[in-house]
């Protein structure tokens, strides 16, 4: 055995994550981007309007009236008073760009306040100020609007209230919601445990997670109120002589649209751009700050992982007896300008009737790797960089996403870690049954529903046909466990995909379901691919076992031999982690150090900054995985031989 060594874990230098910030997402965006030009160009021109060298607005000149535009001395022309157009469109920009915004600022703060108190207190107050919402929304808006400014009588700013008072429900109806669902999240428990007062945790804890919808909702309003204001002065009700806005510029010049267009046209075309650029550019705001889309690609993820291998493997032969073969897999994220390798080149194969179990600590590579044979990973940010996934012999990363969709639940399928979040909360287990059924199979909703009532009765649910009627958190959740297994069967699936599948559940339900998939694929004559980070849960279910660590099969081989003797160093202390029932002294063991980022991985082997046995030739080049007996790998220079776990 070679002497084990101990060097000092040096530290390292925080690399940057790469993600792009605010501002180069936001530039990503083109039609964001461009709508970021145009307005900030407007805006300027608008706020310059007092330096600018231009006649008085509202000057008028009948001898000057309606000169065509480029004529010299109006690049605009003039409209039928005499007035300098292109005065009047930046001084009416500039009123109009006042009012739009003012009122949505308004709208905004009492809308968005309402909406708080509202969701947060519940009850009586919510009744109360949400009712009067409602009184408010039972008019049409428009009508409303109009019913203000006479009231109020015409004028620019009783047009700026109305326009304000009559979105303040569109921003009280949006952040209700939000906060209703915040107030009973369990940051918020912990608050009011704290001893913060109401007050407190609405405006700490709760307002700082409505706030991009308060920003996102505003960036989109701006505009619809600058269109709306226009509308009003449009009518006389708005701007009133000789004051200028571009709603009252359109409404003097539909008078004369036939013989002078130009007075008319003019304002329509800068309101239409006006408007036009801050919604892309709100479209774009509301893109930045959505957490899902940082990441570095403002677009949102598609029905299947992107492929972007450069050369498919010139072999395509399955291994002997292998229904799942897949060889090379590399899965890469890309974030900002940095790539991590999630998955840095993978084999194995998963045989009729066989559990292979994939070990490892949470982040090596393990969902990703199972999520990748059927193109679950999002894209962006993740793609298929390279390898290959043979099903019975056919591509999957060459295969069409019609084909994929066709696979997806009926030749493969996947059982996930929490059932709660994979079942649909607002249909019954029922109607999910037979939704999956019918996917693949032209049968009628009756066949169906006897078809899901002999799938409740396979998984050991007993009175099955009441349980069709239950919902999902009407279950416990091994129930609800156990109707995922049971839609992953409904296909009779050649491989079953299980992510973590008895992570959620206490010791006695786990049993049970691990019992009832080893009973269930011996049935039923499936693969599985097992992924855990529990060598207990592997001992009870798993035929052989490949250990992953950074991203690497670290280890392959049959799970009596693995858990009796390890060859790699990261096996031993995974088993070591483990309890071993009657053995109470028994010191479970902890690896030091954390595992290695995956954009930033040694040139050796990646464990080595954690290993007791690690040499100086173990950090020179990448490590080989190689034979270690029949059926069995390992990458390792300095493997364990003679050492025995007992699990």
């Amino acid at each position: 055995m070679a002497e084990a060594t101990s060097t000092a874990i040096k530290p390292v230098k925080r690399a940057s994550s790469g993600r792009p910030n605010t501002l180069a997402l936001l530039l990503n965006n083109t039609l964001a981007t461009a709508g970021l030009v145009v307005f900030g160009l407007i805006v300027l021109i608008a706020l310059a309007a007092p330096l600018l060298p231009l006649p008085d607005p509202d000057v008028t000149a009948p001898a000057n009236r309606l000169f065509r535009p480029l004529t010299e001395g109006h690049l605009l022309g003039t409209d039928a008073l005499g007035r300098d157009i292109l005065s009047r469109l930046i001084w009416g920009t500039r009123v109009s760009l006042l009012v739009g915004i003012s009122a949505t600022l308004i709208a905004a703060f009492f809308g968005s306040l309402i909406g708080l108190v509202a969701g947060y207190a519940g009850g009586r107050v919510d009744t109360l100020l949400m009712r009067g919402i409602d009184m408010v929304m039972a008019f049409p808006y428009i009508l409303l609007a109009l019913a203000i400014v006479a009231v109020l009588g015409p004028g620019l700013l009783n047009a700026l209230y109305a326009i304000a008072v009559v979105n303040i429900p569109f921003f009280a109806r949006n952040i209700r919601g939000i906060a209703l669902g915040l107030s009973r999240r369990e940051f918020v428990d912990a608050a009011r445990l704290s001893g913060k007062s109401n007050a407190q945790i609405l405006f700490i804890e709760v307002l700082p997670n409505v706030l991009p919808v308060i920003i996102i909702t505003m960036s989109t309003t701006i505009g619809w109120m600058i269109l709306e204001t226009a509308g009003l002065s449009f009518l006389g009700l708005g701007a009133q002589p000789p004051q200028a806005d571009l709603g009252s510029m359109l409404g003097d010049g539909r008078k004369i649209l036939f013989t002078a267009p130009h007075v008319s046209i003019i304002p329509g075309l800068m309101i239409f751009a006006l408007v036009m650029s801050i919604n892309l550019l709100g479209d774009g705001v509301r893109d930045v700050l959505d957490p899902r889309l940082k990441s570095g690609a403002l677009t949102r993820p598609v029905a299947r992982t992107a492929v972007t291998r450069e050369n498919a493997p010139q072999d395509m032969t399955p291994v002997a007896g292998a229904i799942l073969d897949v060889r090379g897999l590399k899965t890469e994220f890309r974030f900002g300008g940095q790539v991590y390798k999630a998955v840095g080149g993978v084999d194995m194969a998963v045989r009729r009737g066989e559990c292979l179990g994939i070990v490892g600590e949470s982040g090596s590579g393990k969902s990703v790797s199972a999520m990748s044979i059927m193109g679950l990973v999002p894209t962006p940010p993740g793609s298929i960089t390279g390898g290959v996934a043979l099903l019975k012999g056919e591509d999957l990363f060459a295969a069409s996403d019609e084909r994929i969709r066709q696979l997806r639940g009926s030749a493969v399928s996947h059982v996930f870690q929490d059932p709660l979040s994979t079942l649909h909360p607002l249909f019954t287990v029922g109607d999910q049954l037979v939704e999956a059924i019918q996917a693949h199979d032209p049968v009628s909703k009756t066949q169906a529903r006897e078809k899901a009532i002999d799938l409740l009765t396979m998984v050991r649910i007993p009175n099955p046909a009441e349980r069709l009627k239950s919902y999902p958190h009407e279950l416990s959740g091994g129930m609800r466990q156990r109707v995922c297994i049971a839609m992953a069967l409904a296909h009779d699936a050649q491989i079953i995909i299980a992510d973590e599948p008895t992570t959620a559940l206490d010791v006695t339900v786990q049993a049970q379901v691990l019992s009832l998939m080893n009973t269930l694929r011996k049935e039923h004559d499936a693969g599985i691919l097992f992924i855990t980070h529990d060598f207990g849960v592997v001992s009870a279910i798993c035929d052989r076992v490949a250990v992953m660590y950074a991203g690497q099969f670290v280890e392959t081989g049959t799970t009596e031999e693995i858990l009796s003797a390890p060859a790699h160093p990261y096996t031993a202390k995974l088993i070591d982690c483990v309890p071993v029932l009657g053995q109470p002294d028994r010191r479970l063991d902890a690896i030091e150090g954390r595992p290695p980022v995956v954009n930033n991985l040694p040139v050796g082997c990646a464990f080595a900054a954690r290993c007791p046995r690690a040499q100086e030739d173990c950090r020179a080049a990448p490590i080989p995985l190689t034979e270690f007996g029949e059926g069995r790998t390992v990458r390792c220079i300095h493997p364990l031989t003679g050492e025995t776990t007992d699990v």
